[in-house]
């Protein structure tokens, strides 16, 4: 009996991690450590599509939400002749869960990366990530985008005079410096990656080679930025620290300064830190938690615009699903 466990980031923007314990076509989802959603599909439907198949939606059906303090919750029951056994896979997924849930966070398994190039074809922008070179075929947007959450709540004063939202000016900026072409990479050990396919062209850069230092470790090259459009990129991974902070692969030295960073929004720290794989300043962090519990102790204004989580849905980044 096959279970995976494995960790997984969200992109295009970076929005977390979401980790995921799987067995055959159910899985149990996290994306704090606490809150598990475990879902089942029918994956039967599949049979007879042959390769046209990879990429078909099939519909989940949600088997149970799972945490420590609530035990599993039930969802709703579907009478089929196929139930019994979309059961029993949930069943094999939750009994695993409940030996291993303390044990995250899982090793990040989506080591084939989809980058938006630059105009001298070096990686700019990472927009997509998967964790068989079988998945590389799917078709994620092929732009870079800041978020929606970022067009509302991220502020930067690095450049002068905008008169438009910083998020929605930066992703027409790092976009602005692409040559249109993307390609897929498979990460090695040492973080070197090898170059796969390309999508609009550039298809002389296939098995190219490029050592981990061309890949910049927050996702966003800025080597070739202005001084103030640096500082833009800055703001915006400060912005992002709560969860920038989920990544393994941080040198103290950045992952000090997404922690001081992070402090400033405690409640975002209180989401995500169970799901930190490190920490180099716990007292500070365990403060910004203190001022989290602190203020959700305090009745909200009902008028106060509520912030969106990070586990959020970017309107028009879902892929295409060809059957």
């Amino acid at each position: 009996m096959q279970i995976e466990c494995y960790a997984q980031r969200l992109l295009n923007p970076f929005r977390g991690v979401v980790h995921t314990i799987r067995f055959q076509s159910a899985e149990a989802v996290t994306t704090d450590g606490i809150e598990w959603d475990i879902y089942v599909a029918n994956d039967a439907l599949l049979d007879g599509l042959g390769r046209a198949g990879k990429r078909a939606q099939i519909s989940d059906i949600r088997y149970g939400h799972w945490s420590a303090e609530k035990s599993l919750k039930r969802g709703p029951l579907y009478p089929s002749d196929d139930f019994k056994r979309l059961e029993d896979m949930g069943a094999v997924v939750y009994e695993h869960l409940l030996k291993v849930h303390r044990e995250v966070p899982f090793k990040f398994r989506d080591t084939f990366e989809l980058w938006l190039l630059d105009r001298n074809d070096q990686p700019l922008a990472l927009l997509h990530s998967v964790r068989a070179d079988s998945e590389t075929d799917t078709k994620p947007p092929l732009d870079w985008r800041a978020g929606m959450a970022a067009q509302e709540h991220f502020q930067s004063a690095a450049i002068a005079g905008l008169s438009e939202p910083a998020g929605v000016y930066l992703t027409r900026y790092v976009n602005s410096l692409a040559s249109g072409v993307v390609q897929w990479f498979c990460r090695t050990d040492d973080g070197a990656e090898l170059g796969l396919h390309t999508l609009k062209g550039g298809d002389a850069l296939r098995g190219r080679v490029l050592d981990a230092e061309a890949f910049p470790p927050l996702f966003i090259a800025t080597a070739s930025m202005d001084v103030a459009h640096s500082r833009l990129v800055h703001d915006y991974h400060a912005w992002q620290a709560p969860w920038m902070l989920l990544l393994p692969h941080l040198d103290t030295a950045t992952r000090s300064a997404l922690e001081a960073a992070a402090c400033q929004q405690a409640e975002s720290i209180e989401k995500h830190c169970r799901l930190y794989p490190a920490v180099i300043d716990r007292p500070a962090l365990q403060a910004a938690r203190v001022e989290a519990a602190l203020v959700r102790s305090q009745p909200r204004p009902t008028n106060q615009d509520e912030v969106m989580p990070m586990f959020y849905i970017e309107l028009g980044s879902t892929e295409s699903q060809d059957i």
